[in-house]
């Protein structure tokens, strides 16, 4: 019953406006940054947002370091955009420490990325 409720609680634009306000600014920052230092990079977020969601739904558990994860598996070896999440969480730590999930970082890059994207292509 809890994983059906939990999983009907999908993040909405607005979703952090009380607890952390500026995390969509802060990311699409994030990501813009990176994108003006290498365009190639959008299309390396969305990719490892449809890794991560492909397995058991989009949960983060593409970012997990170690021998026996997603991350090292065979069709995951060649995923771009680490330092990007890496950066956008080091950031949001800074803002609203322990509020934003890494799953919703993900998707908010990759929508971002997508954006530039078209903005830009």
């Amino acid at each position: 019953m809890a994983a059906a409720l939990a999983q009907g609680q999908g993040t909405r634009v607005g979703f952090y406006s009380y607890t952390c306000p500026e995390v969509e600014s802060i990311v699409k920052e994030t990501v813009t940054d990176h994108f003006n230092s290498n365009p190639t990079i959008a299309p390396g977020l969305l990719r490892m947002h449809f890794h991560d969601c492909f397995v058991r739904g989009c949960d983060a558990s593409i970012l997990l370091t170690g021998s026996s994860t997603e991350r090292t598996a065979g069709p995951n070896s060649l995923l771009r955009g680490y330092e990007v999440i890496d950066d956008a969480k080091t950031r949001l730590e800074a803002a609203c420490p322990g509020v934003v999930s890494c799953a919703d970082i993900l998707a908010l890059a990759a929508r971002d990325s997508v954006l530039l994207e078209c903005i830009y292509a």
